[in-house]
């Protein structure tokens, strides 16, 4: 038996400006062993949670963990297809998401997109940890 865990959404404070932010990817972090989130600022973050309700530095928002039993709405860089593969943005536009890309590198997928998406859309996504992908040239 366990207890004191929670399912679902997490309040938690906002460790920097989310204002406007709702659908990015941010991660856990802490203030002097306060939780918090922020955006990430690396491509190796391990941003798995999506921000519901954003809000200014200190301020409690809301963030959905990426869990398979549940699709979430993550914000979109470029386009999208349904059955894409989702993958975090890796350069200037971190916190956000897209398709994989062609260009060869290695990206994380995260997840599946479960209808077609423009660029700045809250993109219907169906997380699931699909791992590092590697894409030749």
């Amino acid at each position: 038996m366990q207890s004191n865990t929670r399912v679902g959404d997490i309040p938690v404070l906002a460790g920097e400006d989310l204002t406007g932010k709702e659908g990015c990817l941010v991660k856990l972090t802490h203030d002097t062993q306060v939780p918090e989130v922020l955006l990430p600022t690396a491509a190796d973050d391990y941003a798995i949670y999506a921000l519901v309700e954003a809000g200014e530095d200190a301020d409690l928002v809301t963030v959905r963990p990426l869990a398979t039993d549940r699709n979430v709405r993550l914000r979109l860089n470029g386009t999208c297809n349904p059955g894409d593969v989702i993958v975090p943005e890796t350069t200037g536009n971190l916190g956000k998401v897209r398709a994989l890309p062609t260009a060869a590198g290695t990206y994380r997928g995260i997840g599946i997109a479960e209808e077609a998406g423009v660029d700045e859309q809250l993109v219907l996504v169906r997380p699931y940890p699909l791992g590092n992908i590697t894409v030749s040239a």
